[in-house]
């Protein structure tokens, strides 16, 4: 072969090989398909969709989602507001001396603060006197055989739960461990009246359940009145969304005295 041809060739492949591109960790990802990227489920949104679809299913009205003016949306909140810091100034006297017999009593905290499942399925702190032992909450899996909602329900009662302290019966049989719960009110996380607040988050609700976080938890309901501690979660759920579907100024003003009544009397209180 010509000598003038070799030179030639050899001169193109130089030149090849120098426009070939290099291929570099920083441009060989370039070169491959990104991975594809799924949006992020905001479980808290996730939660108040399914509320809604409940509420939607079963006929419970979402009274603070309705635009025009009314008793639920806008005179409710100020009212329970307004009245829940007169009474927490009025019986301030009463806290200071709950708060001494805890004391004297046990020397422990006197103050119990535990999340529970508000609005929507919300989470929020709940306080209340304390009633128990300081370690109940580390006691209630070795006791929960004893449970008389059943063992695998998300309700937690015992029937003189070896828990309880002995300035903690007094507190809850006259329902005075509830008392903090007006501070609640105030912040806005709860009302007078409504469904009570769980220990146990809404993901433990069955779809059937959802409907009861269609309004703000209260310190009293249509189910405590109507036995309190006594009945089930199925039944508390039922009484909670006839409470709903009827809310009104009247029902709750009807409420606050059955349940003076039923503290008076001491019914079913736990």
């Amino acid at each position: 072969m010509n000598p003038g041809w070799l030179t030639f060739i050899g001169d193109g492949v130089s030149t090849i090989a120098r426009h070939e591109p290099t291929v570099t960790p920083t441009n060989a990802s370039c070169m491959t398909d990104p991975a594809p990227s799924f949006p992020q489920i905001d479980r808290r949104k996730d939660l108040a969709r399914r509320v809604r679809f409940e509420c939607d299913m079963r006929g419970v009205p979402l009274h603070l989602e309705v635009r025009r003016r009314g008793y639920a949306r806008h005179l409710k909140p100020l009212f329970d507001r307004a009245v829940a810091l007169v009474a927490t100034i009025v019986l301030l006297p009463v806290f200071v001396a709950v708060a001494i017999a805890i004391k004297l009593d046990d020397r422990g905290p006197v103050l119990f603060i535990q999340a529970r499942t508000g609005y929507l399925g919300r989470r929020f702190r709940l306080f209340k006197f304390r009633t128990m032992v300081v370690d109940a909450e580390a006691l209630k899996e070795k006791l929960r055989a004893r449970n008389v909602h059943a063992a695998d329900s998300p309700d937690f009662k015992l029937v003189d739960d070896p828990r309880v302290t002995r300035i903690g019966r007094v507190l809850r049989k006259t329902s005075l461990d509830e008392l903090p719960n007006l501070w609640n009110v105030v912040l806005g996380d709860m009302a007078l009246v409504g469904p009570r607040p769980t220990s146990f988050a809404a993901a433990t609700y069955r779809m059937a359940h959802l409907p009861r976080l269609a309004v703000k938890p209260g310190l009293t309901g249509l189910w405590q009145v109507s036995g309190r501690a006594n009945i089930d979660f199925d039944e508390r759920s039922e009484l909670d969304m006839r409470y709903i579907r009827s809310l009104s100024a009247k029902q709750d003003i009807d409420l606050i005295m059955r349940t003076i009544g039923a503290v008076k009397r001491g019914d079913g209180a736990c």
